[in-house]
């Protein structure tokens, strides 16, 4: 193999979903015919963001895209582009220079919607005419649907802001994941005998419904834990209408504080609640638990 030479997946690839993984499937394909690296090219923050002047919330921070096309997809080659004024404003064609030169490219596979450049003049058919020109191979991955439904990360978001995380999941083709380094929190959990975990949303990523959720906890050291976690303001022991991720650890010891964890949501449980009493909300954990529980057996039972 010609370490040197890459086969390079071009996107945004928010979320990671199904048709991204038609892109990424086709690039590890080419790469072992010419004897590449599969490789993934991206960009650090959304490129609506500039040329929209529109925040685009997104599924997953630029670490956590490159995790999950790592783990996911074994592509540890993943090279992030910082957009800016300069990489908007510039040729389509002098692009398509800049990363064949800089990256040795020697095939590229692009989705069919993909476009780039100067007011977007780049379009997948230009690319792919301008690129095998030259004696560089492309592909152009067609739409992929679900009941109907062109997948994309905007349908995506919109399954996750309404709590709808089973369809999400199915349309991502994995679990929605959030990865962060657990922080310490206000304890209340232990003193109620359900000591939790707290995680922060990077800035800039989408919030799920607010709510109870059947997650899984995956730690540092590999080892799988069910878990429910609540994503809100925990309006019972707080008031300060700060956004956290907490999670409960089903039949689990351990301190797990400045550890690496990643979660992954699989089902809505319930909406957030606020309870009259910490007992009340102790009682309830318990009840989510549960119910946790029965829907990871029942799962595996499929």
């Amino acid at each position: 193999m010609d370490n040197s030479k890459r086969a390079v997946a071009i996107g945004f690839f928010d979320g990671i979903h199904v048709g991204h993984a038609e892109l990424l499937n086709k690039t590890k394909e080419r790469a072992a015919e010419i004897g590449a690296v599969p490789s993934v090219l991206t960009f650090d923050i959304h490129p609506d963001n500039l040329v929209f002047k529109k925040e685009v919330p997104l599924l997953n921070s630029a670490n956590g895209r490159e995790s999950i096309i790592r783990r996911e997809f074994g592509i540890d080659n993943v090279v992030f582009i910082h957009f800016n004024q300069k990489v908007m404003c510039m040729d389509w064609k002098e692009f398509v220079d800049e990363i064949i030169k800089e990256l040795d490219v020697a095939w590229i596979v692009v989705g069919h919607d993909f476009c780039f450049g100067y007011k977007g003049m780049g379009t997948a058919e230009r690319l792919k005419e301008y690129s095998e020109s030259m004696g560089i191979g492309c592909d152009i991955i067609p739409a992929v649907c679900r009941d109907g439904v062109v997948v994309s990360s905007t349908n995506i978001r919109k399954l996750i802001e309404t709590g709808e995380i089973e369809k999400a999941n199915e349309y991502l083709g994995h679990a929605h994941t959030l990865e962060d380094t657990v922080r310490s929190g206000y304890h209340l959990g232990a003193k109620m005998g359900a000591p939790t975990i707290n995680m922060m949303l990077p800035e800039g990523v989408l919030v799920p419904r607010f709510g109870v959720y059947a997650t899984k906890v995956f730690l540092d050291d590999g080892s799988e834990h069910i878990a429910v976690t609540n994503v809100g303001v925990r309006p019972t022991v707080s008031d300060d209408n700060r956004v956290s991720v907490e999670s409960y650890i089903i039949d689990f010891n351990g301190n797990l504080y400045d550890r690496h964890v990643r979660l992954e949501f699989h089902s809505f449980l319930r909406p957030e609640q606020k309870f009259s009493s910490q007992d009340e909300l102790s009682a309830q954990i318990k009840l989510d638990s549960e119910n946790a529980r029965r829907f990871f057996e029942e799962k595996s039972s499929e």
